[in-house]
């Protein structure tokens, strides 16, 4: 199997993405705060207790992300568009979550030490899923051949770029799970 290619570009156009629209969330946050404070309410009722086992976590960690991966993946398809609107979506979620935690009195530093160490491989990793699934389309529509071939070398492209993805994620969620809470003191 040949090692899949990443479009550069837009990998780092959807991070950048992600970075802005961080940044946003939380501005929204400080401007509204009980909106911030209803956001992380209801993602924490989403997301349920945090397990005493670190093995449950990760294997929770890891099926939720590698599901929002699958979801990215997917969406390529749908002009090439729903990546950058779920990672958008992602990074106003995770501005909104950082205000209203840094508003409870949580230092901006232990919050950062709650992000970085696995942040820093689990966000590009969810991003290369979208970036798979937008290889995926624009291969669809701007390939050569028939559009069953399109259809079939796109997938395969993309796919390549999921499974990366998907060992990323596990990596982070390993570190999530693992690392994380000592290195932030949760």
């Amino acid at each position: 199997m040949d090692s899949p290619k990443i479009p550069v570009r837009t990998f780092g156009l959807m991070l950048l993405t992600f970075l802005i629209f961080s940044f946003l969330g939380y501005a929204i946050g400080s401007a509204n705060p009980e909106t911030a404070l209803r956001t992380v309410k209801k993602l924490m009722e989403q997301i349920g207790p945090i397990s005493d086992s670190s093995f449950e976590n990760f294997i929770k960690i890891f099926v939720n992300n590698s599901s929002v991966a699958l979801l990215m993946f997917l969406s390529g398809l749908f002009f090439g568009i729903g990546p950058w609107v779920i990672t958008a979506f992602n990074g106003l979620v995770v501005g909104l979550v950082v205000y209203a935690v840094h508003r409870r009195g949580i230092p901006m530093g232990q919050i950062l030490l709650g992000l970085i160490p696995h942040g820093i491989i689990e966000i590009p990793a969810i991003v290369l899923a979208g970036v798979g699934g937008i290889v995926w389309y624009r291969e669809l529509v701007g390939g050569e051949g028939s559009a069953l071939e399109r259809f079939r070398r796109g997938a395969i492209r993309g796919f390549k770029l999921f499974l990366l993805s998907l060992g990323l994620l596990l990596v982070a969620a390993f570190i999530e799970a693992y690392v994380t809470p000592r290195v932030a003191g949760l």
